[in-house]
């Protein structure tokens, strides 16, 4: 793989001295006390992750709000944006991506170094967007001006299928009605063509949650979906017959 080579070529050449390893790893453990720090800060919308490049795939060596677990290889759009960075000879790489759900990601990357100037560690920081504000916000109050509402739980963020779900669904519903372009009798179509759109009917139970959150049946739900996938079709069909 193209983001192998570089810095974390020259780094797997050294994997032979035990002795090199093992003192990189100690000094990427120095970093480990920056991810839960970043995540009190940024709260639990964010997620980071340290990464290993001394090892083989670029492993994971520790993660906060992350599914991702001790010992993952680096994901390859994650590897490609390594690379990039590499090739800028930057240290730091700051962009915007979105979820496989298609909700906003701000991601930020640092190469983290040893003290002979070696990189060894890539530090990933995304802050996800696709939440209510005062969600955000409220990670930045005063932990006492909080008591009044609920814990919310400290599962994953990212890795919370179910949460994700729901959030979406959430939001879509609040832009839609709140679109006045969109007539009160036609927003619930819209919501749904939207989230089919979105991808969000691929996911198990989320045609019940949907129905339940626009107050409608099952039913409704799969003639909008069968009407969107009609309209989709109509186009190519169209197209066949004036060819």
């Amino acid at each position: 793989m193209a983001a192998e080579s570089g810095v974390m070529g020259a780094l797997g050449n050294r994997a032979d001295n035990d002795a090199v390893v093992q003192q990189e790893l100690e000094a990427l453990h120095l970093y480990g006390g920056l991810v839960e720090g970043l995540v009190e800060l940024f709260g639990r919308h964010c997620e980071v992750v340290l990464y290993s490049l001394t090892s083989p795939g670029s492993q994971v060596l520790k993660a906060a709000n992350s599914g991702q677990q001790p010992g993952t290889p680096m994901a390859e759009p994650l590897a490609q944006r390594l690379l990039e960075l590499q090739e800028q000879q930057a240290r730091t790489l700051t962009y915007f991506t979105q979820s496989r759900l298609g909700a906003p990601i701000k991601s930020s990357i640092q190469l983290l170094r040893d003290a002979q100037g070696v990189d060894i560690g890539l530090l990933s920081i995304n802050v996800h967007l696709d939440v209510p504000l005062h969600e955000l916000m409220a990670d930045f109050m005063p932990r006492q001006q909080q008591a009044a509402r609920a814990e919310v739980s400290p599962e994953n963020f990212n890795n919370n299928v179910e949460e994700l779900v729901t959030l979406t669904v959430e939001r879509t519903i609040e832009a839609i009605n709140a679109d006045a372009q969109v007539a009160n009798n036609a927003k619930n179509k819209q919501i749904v063509t939207t989230l089919y759109e979105k991808g969000i009917f691929d996911i198990k139970d989320a045609i019940a949650m949907v129905s339940s959150k626009l107050n409608i049946s099952k039913h409704t739900v799969y003639l909008y979906i069968r009407q969107k996938k009609r309209d989709d079709e109509e186009p190519s069909l169209n197209h066949q017959e004036t060819s």
